[in-house]
């Protein structure tokens, strides 16, 4: 049996309407919002009584997709946000932009706010790394030649 595909990553937010206008500027498309619960729900994640708002954005080719998710029962329970890139567990999610300095541009005046600096790596990539909404880390990529 083979892997067919990486459906989705997901991120946990509080300010579910801050995080889709950020990642709409960014270029993702809003495929769908629902809330899910039920007792299914808590089967699959372990979580009884949850409840979750639900926003699935699409990459533009269609191929990636992340899954933004709003707690509202239960409460959630840690943040990692702040967390330095060398930390365990969710490091970030890379994004190939036709033009880094314009896309930091526009990620800014949605709060997004840059790492480290912009490096190039040999005549390859620019690359960053932002926080975005809610300190989420983000890498932007821009190929060269």
């Amino acid at each position: 049996m083979a892997l067919k595909r990486m459906d989705n990553v997901g991120i946990v937010v509080d300010d579910l309407e801050a995080t889709i206008a950020f990642f709409r500027e960014l270029g993702l498309e809003l495929e769908g919002r629902t809330t899910i619960e039920g007792e299914w729900a808590g089967r699959v994640t372990g979580l009884s009584n949850q409840r979750v708002e639900i926003a699935m954005m699409r990459t533009p080719d269609g191929n990636s997709r992340l899954e933004l998710s709003r707690f509202l029962a239960p409460p959630v329970i840690a943040d990692h946000r702040n967390a330095p890139v060398n930390a365990l567990g969710y490091l970030r999610v890379m994004f190939a932009v036709d033009d880094v300095d314009e896309t930091l541009e526009r990620l800014c005046k949605h709060g997004a706010q840059l790492v480290g600096e912009v490096v190039q790596y040999r005549d390859a990539y620019r690359l960053c790394y932002i926080r975005g909404p809610e300190g989420v880390l983000i890498g932007l990529a821009q190929e060269l030649g």
